[in-house]
């Protein structure tokens, strides 16, 4: 095949215009745009049917619109162009040219391509249905900055997975009432997005959002950063100070991390929450507030609990309202959505224009495993982002953790035969090795018997002896 073209259908114009292309210049495939129902292409949308031509020049419905193929050339070239489907909706066409020859069986070239198209119709689908939704979004906290909000809320939980739904349909259950809520999931997932969609969802949200990472607070400053401080309680309290609470007095209080809460702030953690007031550090007045707590944490608390370093009274008072973030690894088809929100959010930061991640990329970030979760994510195309040099995301731009085998070039060259024979060796080896070449006892350990041992010794010319220790000189025996 010499030339390759991807259409794709506008429905707000009736517009069929070129997507991808391989063999046409840029202005070849500025120039390729038809109308629904016109030339080959067109035809195709209209019917959904695909089209052969088996001698270009010698076909009156065939416009050249791209103007690629001269007339000195055009009776060379076969011309196959099939449907791009999702469903029963016609969403572009494929199209391909190959060299004529009238022996060339054309039918079994379009099967493979209307294979390929089906494929490609699911995948844009999904590009569409993300560009939908980071145009929403984008119009959201646009919206939301002219008229002065703070919109940090459920338009910044990205993802159309059934976990991150089930995520959103928690949040809209209690962003209305007052409940105390306990968001869970590993680091990086997102949870203080969470804590911030319920606080700007709820009535709640006029009033302060205040965050607090409890492992990052020292252990001697616990109490007065969440319950303030009198002028004089300790050297160098110069002057009272409000805790977070009383900051967040009518709003929502944040604790993240909180599983890192000594069991000395635990206790006065417990008391605030079913009391609703406190005393400042150093001081004797009662403190009442009116305050949501909302906590989040990547440490299994049960397990706490159980070996006594979180109070079980203050555990089943946080758990009320459970809400868990799945890792990325189990919303992976969450990630090309999360690289597009990405790409957008730095191409603004950054003033780049990185406009679209290429396929190997996209398919390193769908077949890593994302220990770092969304964060990681970020972070990675962020860097991506910097590197590029032709607005578009590639394999090469992305961490070496990322990067596959095939990319980088160390793709596997051996057989199935070599490779398992190879760790056979390494086995034996080592077993020699822990038994100081004792064939027995390395026989024992593999599981095997000393007849195979011995077979698979001869077979990998392993010398065992140089594995046994060193022996003295021998003492003569008695003749």
């Amino acid at each position: 095949m010499r030339r390759a073209t991807l259409t794709l259908v506008d429905g707000a114009h009736r517009e069929i215009f070129i997507e991808e292309a391989v063999g046409l210049s840029a202005e070849e495939r500025e120039r390729g745009r038809y109308r629904i129902g016109e030339g080959i292409t067109g035809r195709v949308v209209a019917t959904g049917a695909p089209m052969i031509v088996p001698r270009v020049s010698e076909s009156p419905e065939f416009l050249n619109r791209t103007r690629a193929r001269t007339m000195a050339n055009a009776e060379d070239w076969s011309y196959v162009c099939v449907p791009v489907v999702q469903g029963r909706q016609v969403v572009g066409t494929l199209s391909v040219d190959v060299p004529w020859d009238a022996a060339r069986a054309l039918n079994r070239d379009t099967s493979l391509l209307q294979v390929v198209g089906t494929l490609l119709g699911q995948g844009v689908v999904l590009r569409r249905e993300a560009a939908e939704e980071l145009r929403a979004i984008e119009q959201a906290n646009l919206r939301a900055s002219k008229s002065g909000e703070n919109w940090s809320g459920a338009n910044n939980i990205v993802g159309r997975s059934k976990a991150v739904q089930r995520v959103y349909e928690l949040v809209e259950q209690v962003a209305r009432a007052s409940t105390t809520v306990m968001i869970t999931g590993e680091s990086g997932t997102g949870k203080e997005l969470v804590a911030s969609a319920i606080h700007y969802a709820s009535s709640r949200s006029s009033k302060p959002f205040i965050r607090v990472n409890c492992g990052a607070l020292p252990e001697g400053v616990i109490d007065s950063e969440l319950f303030g401080h009198e002028k004089g309680a300790f050297t160098g309290a110069i002057q009272m100070r409000k805790g977070r609470f009383e900051m967040a007095d009518g709003g929502t209080l944040f604790l993240d991390e909180v599983g890192e809460l000594t069991l000395s702030a635990q206790v006065k953690l417990l008391r605030v929450l079913q009391e609703r007031e406190f005393e400042r550090v150093g001081g004797t007045k009662t403190v009442k507030v009116d305050v949501r707590v909302i906590t989040a944490t990547s440490r299994q608390l049960e397990q706490l609990v159980e070996s006594g370093r979180f109070r079980p009274d203050l555990y089943y008072r946080l758990n009320v309202f459970p809400i868990h973030m799945p890792p990325l690894r189990d919303r992976k088809t969450d990630i090309t959505l999360l690289a597009d929100h990405f790409v957008a959010k730095y191409n603004n930061l950054h003033a780049r224009n990185v406009r679209r991640i290429s396929t190997s990329a996209i398919d390193m970030l769908t077949s890593y495993h994302w220990p770092g979760n969304v964060r990681e994510l970020e972070n990675c195309i962020e860097r991506a982002i910097l590197l590029s040099t032709d607005d578009v995301v590639r394999g090469h731009h992305l961490p070496p953790t990322l990067q596959t085998d095939v990319a980088t070039g160390t793709e596997f060259k051996g057989t199935l035969q070599y490779e398992l024979e190879l760790h056979e060796r390494t086995l034996i080896l080592d077993a020699l090795k822990s038994t100081r070449g004792n064939m027995a006892a390395a026989a024992r350990m593999l599981g095997i018997t000393e007849r195979i041992i011995g077979l698979r010794v001869g077979k990998y010319a392993i010398d065992n002896r140089r594995f046994r220790p060193e022996q003295d000189d021998e003492v003569p025996t008695e003749m």
